[in-house]
């Protein structure tokens, strides 16, 4: 790959990844899984590419959980893989857009070792796809208190704003003003990096933009049904298409249909309206249906890129497009698994799917 140079490496690129996609799940299994008993899952998934990952950790792990820790498993040797291909310019903003998974690491560390757990349920749920691989969350899995945590994290790029907020999140009991403070360190590293000049960077970056335009609608709906009227400008995001302002002032509105009055006039993005329009239509927000609007919002992102890789075929989109969908398969299966595990009616799950 090294050797290749003009568009030759995005051709490839784009081609093996389009082979790639097709071997994911398609929503017909997901569906037929949903008729299907837990041990019948676990065992279709068993047949399937994840069957090396399950082979490997079987004698460490077991039941439902075993198939957590393989999907884990499998997910970071995707996005390796998909890594070990780019060329230089993609790799180093996929690898920018692959570091959100550092912060849900390290905070499920944290906030499982703030409450008690055993470092063995807590490894379940990792994902090491970023820069801080197995081994080193390993070995932070063994360190005995947050606070240790904190102090082995030196090395990391986004130490210094974990350093600054740990102490209010020790102060206040809760991790979230510090989640909301790395995201936002997150996403101006991920901007600025799409504007130094690297091929596909200006499609980058309007992919960043939706995608935190969706997590500052997600937050805004949060705290409106929280009846949080105050300051919100902490919780938001910046570098979408809303201001801070903006979504200050929508915080600020009393009524639920002058909020979405509103909201409708602000939005930009006509598929994210059109969801947003259809939600309303449900009564969705009427019914404090969040959970139902935030997978919408999920959907239409997906939809947005699957879109966008079609008109770019070598770009960053169809990299953007595979890993996303990838990240869902493993949502999916394991929102299949844990809820059949736990006797959720059949319907209730397939609400949880994004497909």
């Amino acid at each position: 790959m090294a050797a290749l140079t003009g568009p030759a490496p995005y051709i490839y690129v784009g081609t093996r990844l389009r082979v790639r996609k097709t071997k994911l799940i398609p929503r017909e299994e997901y569906l037929r899984m949903l008729n299907m008993s837990l041990p019948e899952i676990t065992r279709l998934i068993q047949e399937t590419e994840y069957k090396r990952e399950i082979d490997e950790l079987a004698t460490s792990f077991g039941g439902i959980n075993l198939i957590e820790v393989a999907l884990s498993w499998n997910l970071a040797k995707t996005y390796q893989n998909v890594l070990a291909i780019l060329p230089a310019g993609l790799k180093e903003m996929t690898e920018s857009y692959l570091r959100r998974w550092d912060i849900q690491n390290v905070l499920t560390i944290l906030r499982g070792k703030a409450q008690g757990l055993a470092p063995g349920r807590i490894k379940e749920v990792l994902i090491p796809a970023g820069e801080l691989d197995r081994v080193t969350l390993d070995r932070l899995l063994a360190v005995p208190s947050p606070e240790k945590i904190v102090e082995a994290l030196k090395g990391w790029r986004l130490y210094p704003v974990l350093l600054r907020e740990y102490k209010r999140s020790v102060e206040t009991d809760s991790f979230a003003h510090l989640e909301n403070e790395l995201y936002k360190q997150l996403y101006a590293e991920i901007i600025a990096d799409t504007q130094a000049g690297v091929r596909g960077g200006r499609e980058f970056l309007g992919y960043v933009k939706l995608e935190i335009d969706i997590r500052n609608l997600q937050n805004l709906f949060r705290l409106r049904e929280q009846r949080e009227r105050g300051d919100i400008t902490g919780f938001m995001i910046p570098g979408g298409s809303f201001t801070i302002e903006e979504l200050q002032q929508l915080a600020a509105i009393e009524t639920l249909q002058e909020f979405l009055d509103i909201l409708r006039r602000h939005v930009r993005n006509k598929p994210l309206l059109a969801v947003i329009e259809d939600a309303i239509a449900r009564g969705l927000f009427q019914q404090h249906n969040l959970h139902e609007v935030e997978i919408a919002l999920t959907r239409v992102q997906l939809r947005q890129m699957e879109f966008m890789a079609k008109l770019h075929p070598f770009t960053i989109w169809p990299i953007l497009d595979f890993l996303e969908l990838k990240k869902y398969e493993i949502f999916n299966l394991r929102a299949i698994t844990r809820g059949k595990e736990s006797n959720l009616p059949t319907e209730r799950i397939k609400n949880y799917l994004v497909m």
